[in-house]
């Protein structure tokens, strides 16, 4: 009988492949166990820190056999035990990269049964730090800001994190001591404004922020959804434009659209004549994205979920949604592909959920045409995919 493994047991493993999740699959007498902070290929000692009925996670505390990509974290807290925002800041930015392509190719094969073999675009800065323009921080008993260990919530007080911004490095965030546990939310703008909030209530800067993208504005509530990457809303919004081809006079539906960042390019791109739909949950966002179309006789805000509004919505040409994590689902799948519009174009944060959806697309009537990952998360497990789909004759 195979001995369980408990939490704080140390088990000499070889590190297997890259798993979704920011962890590598390696195996100790017949049990999985996930480690993280090793790399494929290496032999590490492993120390459990949680178990289950079928498997177990661990963190490569001691490394026997190193691998060619190993190089030295940046962060002092990217070691075991320490903070669980960044996954990979122990592996070459190149190797993080390929290994980004390997999950999704192995989430299409496993989940959609569909095989791709998507192109890598690499986003400025090339060090992969100083990135991320919106943090919540949570707050210690002794009142210090700081960031998670993995899959626990015990808090890791830091005092910078370097995929931030270094407008987001400063005194006024990690030298304060914040009262009571509302997270501090911290947000800097393209235009370079910076909102600081607790719960509903902006304790400095400016409670609208300024987005500059290109030669268009958005003026939004700090706590409307924004792409955390400072190159992301420009990267993707040129990407997605690409895949969609747009004509003068289409009629487009841009769901889960939040404040509206690829709608205001859409309706440049389809002229007075065109029209486009932008579907989406959030009151806040909603509030923001009426703010800011209004005047525009070309676009249309519906607040409420996509699969309840878009039913009412006739003649669409060309559909992109960007849905949270979790996807868009059969629902709303079932109701874009109905609509049939010659185009689709998926943007996803999470490649498990869009092999699901692509799948559901796939036994729709649409096929696959392009897919593309953009590395926005850097020196993480998260992954960008744009992904173009076309009807089928």
């Amino acid at each position: 009988m195979v001995k369980s493994l408990n939490i704080g047991d140390r088990i000499e493993v070889e590190i297997g492949p890259i798993a979704h999740g920011g962890h590598f699959i390696s195996r100790h007498n017949g049990q999985v166990v996930f480690v993280r902070h090793g790399i494929t290929g290496e032999k590490a000692i492993v120390e459990i820190t949680s178990v289950s009925s079928k498997l177990a996670h661990g963190d490569a505390v001691e490394i026997l056999e190193k691998s060619t990509e190993r190089i030295e974290p940046a962060c002092k807290y990217a070691i075991p035990g320490g903070c669980g925002g960044c996954d990979f800041q122990h592996i070459a930015l190149s190797a993080q990269q390929k290994m980004k392509l390997d999950v999704v190719k192995d989430q299409f094969l496993r989940i959609g049964k569909i095989e791709v073999d998507p192109e890598m675009i690499a986003v400025e800065p090339k060090d992969g730090l100083h990135w991320r323009t919106r943090f919540d921080f949570a707050v210690s008993d002794n009142g210090h800001v700081g960031l998670y260990a993995s899959k626990t919530k015990k808090i890791i007080e830091i005092d910078e994190c370097l995929i931030g911004l270094k407008e987001i490095n400063t005194p006024e965030i990690f030298n304060k001591k914040w009262n009571g546990d509302d997270r501090v939310r911290v947000a800097v703008s393209s235009s370079g404004q910076k909102n600081i909030s607790r719960g509903k209530f902006t304790i400095s800067g400016p409670s609208k922020l300024r987005e500059v993208i290109g030669e268009n504005t958005y003026n939004i509530s700090s706590h409307s959804f924004w792409q955390s990457h400072i190159r992301a809303p420009k990267t993707l919004t040129d990407l997605s434009l690409d895949l969609m081809n747009l004509k003068p006079g289409d009629i487009v539906c841009d769901l889960y659209g939040g404040v509206g960042l690829f709608t205001m390019p859409i309706t440049e791109k389809i002229g007075n004549h065109g029209h486009v739909h932008l579907i989406e949950l959030s009151n806040q966002a909603t509030r923001d994205a009426s703010k800011i179309f209004k005047g525009y006789n070309n676009v249309s805000i519906h607040k409420g979920s996509v699969d309840k509004k878009l039913r009412y919505i006739q003649d669409i040409d060309v559909i992109l949604l960007d849905p949270p994590r979790t996807g868009a689902g059969k629902i709303a799948i079932d109701q874009i592909s109905s609509k049939k519009p010659r185009t689709i174009v998926y943007i996803s944060c999470d490649p498990a959920s869009l092999a699901r959806d692509s799948r559901f697309l796939e036994d729709s009537g649409y096929s696959l045409d392009k897919i593309t990952a953009v590395d926005l998360f850097p020196m993480t497990h998260h992954i960008e995919c744009v992904v173009k789909f076309v009807l089928k004759n």
